[in-house]
């Protein structure tokens, strides 16, 4: 069996393109078992995993938690709004003592960026990264890749505008290094104030005509606001923000060509996407949310391969 090169998930950065493949490739084999009568494998029988959220989430944890079950591994879940970490318990204290209970890998999403890392360098766990701050969030970057290719086949030359709070987003950053990665195109697109300064040092192209955004695109993936990371206010209303940056029906219309469009959730309807898209048979958000269960269960099935 081909092996990851690394034995943590922290980040589309750490990985090969050799590794992103190998995860999609294990992905398609796994979104045909979740399609089965029994959709349970016992590939991680022996193997305890613990979820470990500091950050609210609802899609990711019930994903991560479903991949695990399918693959018949024990499950621990923990959340620090009633945990010790109340009580001043440091990040590493708690993951030890989780750990000392015999666990395995260790899932986790937090408000720090690099936390996962500092997790990595001192627990002797397996890491996958659920989120980190405004840092990174791989899976999501990874499930979003594998829908684009289910949707458009290789993704070599393919052009993807990422529309939205770039400022703010661990997803924009995942997706531009793992498209990157597979050969595609990748374009910035918001307000000025929601891009980060030198971005395009990043390699990618910066627009802010979200019309011609749209019009250069093969994929639109659209981000939302994430108003609960602004401290100040980048645009006037949110309102404004729907007028010039929001995406309609009407506008794909305008378009000589189909787009695909994408969102990793959840949606502010009526401000970065109006209803008549985000239902519309341009859009595969929902797959999205499908392809993440195989695309988590992708991950830890090679992640338990390069157990130390």
């Amino acid at each position: 069996m081909s092996q990851l090169s690394t034995r943590h998930l922290l980040g589309i950065k750490d990985l090969t393109s050799a590794d992103i493949q190998l995860i999609l490739e294990t992905a398609e084999n796994f979104k045909e078992v979740i399609n089965r009568p029994i959709k349970k494998v016992p590939s991680l029988r022996d193997i305890t995993i613990a979820n470990i959220f500091f950050e609210n989430s609802t899609r990711t944890r019930l994903s991560f938690e479903l991949a695990e079950k399918r693959l018949s591994a024990d499950v621990v879940n923990f959340s620090s709004s009633n945990s010790s970490v109340k009580k001043g318990e440091t990040l590493v204290d708690t993951v030890n003592n989780i750990l000392s209970m015999k666990v395995d890998m260790v899932v986790m999403r937090h408000s720090s960026p690099g936390a996962p890392h500092f997790l990595a360098r001192n627990v002797k766990a397996n890491i996958v990264n659920a989120g980190d701050g405004t840092h990174e969030h791989p899976t999501q970057a990874l499930l979003d890749a594998f829908s684009m290719r289910e949707k458009l086949g290789d993704l070599q030359g393919k052009k993807v505008a990422i529309i939205g709070d770039i400022l703010h987003s661990r997803v924009a950053l995942s997706n531009i290094f793992c498209l990157q990665k597979l050969g595609a195109e990748v374009m910035v697109c918001g307000p000025i104030t929601l891009l980060p300064k030198h971005i395009e040092s990043l390699g990618v192209k910066v627009e802010l005509d979200v019309r011609k955004a749209l019009a250069w695109c093969d994929v639109a993936n659209v981000l939302r606001i994430q108003l609960e990371r602004q401290q100040i206010k980048y645009f006037p209303s949110l309102r404004e923000y729907s007028l010039y940056y929001g995406i309609n029906k009407k506008m794909l219309e305008e378009l000589d060509k189909e787009i695909v469009v994408m969102h990793p959730g959840p949606i502010n309807r009526g401000v970065e996407l109006s209803s008549d898209v985000a239902d519309s048979d341009h859009a595969i958000i929902l797959q999205q949310v499908e392809n993440g269960v195989a695309v988590r269960m992708a991950v830890l099935y090679l992640l338990a391969g390069v157990r130390a």
